[in-house]
């Protein structure tokens, strides 16, 4: 079927569809549902060619990501938002573009995007703190969106995150309230915004109960396997080891658990894990039981979501910035008890 076929389905002009199809702030919501069941029953997609001339735009999303991240690529939480945002570019007829770049040609690669017109729009990943993307692509004036946040820019930008210091805060209490004082933070690496904003959380949970934050308790690496296995292996060397641990995700949260097997203990009874699971569709958290308590939020509604939300600016250029932000829920599982240690 094609657009004057749906067209006559539905009484409308082709215009009208168009632009119901897009987005377009003039149409009805009555009218765009309507439009869009049509489309969805009778299998309708439009040319992405022909909508591109029509429209002017490339009809394409840009996520670009600097070979130094380039193990982004294969982390489930990347997979699962692009499985997310995906689902929003078909629907809304758009494509996903990747590109793989060095790191010394991000900015060329941005401004060679916007010059050759080859996406409408762009994805940021794993902002940092300050994050000089954000300052560039506002400069040069191509739309973007941000799954993440960058607290050390105060410019207003299309964002959606997680509340990662409420999760971390809220999971370190559960600890506290389960009478563990020594828990270890394994946290990815604080430069980015996401760790810097949990660390805060867990600093300030301990506060709170008086609590001294004790450093040798924290450590802040690139999320592997590996790494939670020897950051537990060197903490349980400690005079005084942790009786529980609250690690960023369960890649690590992994590694964890061999660590606390090799030592001939037993997880959830003689120590306690909290990890970060964000409700991964390729790894997930047990079955009916969850294996590791967790801080969880969806990824791949993420992922839909932060793409409407640029789509939504690509149509309506002067739109203010849109921002969303998730809480994360808070999941018992078998990898959490009380400190035996206090009884």
């Amino acid at each position: 079927m094609n657009l004057k076929d749906l067209s006559a389905l539905l009484g409308l002009s082709q215009t009208t569809v168009s632009r119901a199809l897009n987005g377009y702030p003039e149409v009805s919501e009555a009218t765009r549902q309507r439009v869009a069941a049509a489309a969805e029953k009778y299998s309708y997609r439009p040319n992405t060619r022909a909508k591109s001339l029509a429209t002017g735009r490339s009809m394409a999303i840009g996520h670009v990501i600097p070979i130094s991240a380039q193990h982004e690529m294969v982390n489930p939480v990347f997979g699962d938002f692009i499985a997310g945002a995906g689902e929003a570019y078909a629907a809304a007829g758009y494509d996903m573009v990747l590109s793989l770049v060095q790191d010394s040609h991000e900015e060329r690669v941005y401004r060679d995007m916007f010059a050759k017109g080859n996406v409408d729009g762009i994805v940021v990943h794993a902002p940092e703190m300050h994050d000089p993307r954000i300052a560039l692509l506002q400069d040069i004036g191509l739309p973007f969106a941000v799954h993440g946040r960058a607290s050390d820019v105060p410019t207003p930008y299309n964002w959606l995150d997680v509340n990662n210091k409420s999760a971390f805060q809220r999971a370190t209490g559960f600890l506290l309230d389960l009478g563990h004082k020594r828990i270890g933070l394994l946290n990815g690496l604080e430069t980015m915004d996401f760790a810097h904003r949990r660390r805060a959380g867990y600093v300030e949970a301990l506060q709170t109960r008086g609590i001294a934050v004790d450093k040798a308790l924290m450590r802040s690496e690139e999320m592997t396997e590996n790494y939670g296995y020897q950051a537990v292996c060197e903490m349980m060397k400690l005079p005084d080891p942790p009786t529980a641990y609250l690690v960023s995700s369960m890649i690590p949260a992994i590694g964890i658990r061999r660590a606390i097997h090799d030592a001939g203990l037993k997880m959830g009874q003689d120590i306690s894990v909290i990890t970060h699971d964000d409700d991964l569709s390729y790894l997930r958290n047990g079955d009916d039981v969850p294996l590791f308590t967790a801080t969880r939020s969806s990824v791949r509604e993420a992922g839909r979501q932060l793409a409407r939300i640029l789509i939504d600016q690509i149509s309506n250029p002067g739109k203010v910035p849109q921002t969303k932000l998730f809480e994360a829920e808070l999941t018992v599982g078998r990898s959490t008890g009380p400190n035996v240690g206090a009884r």
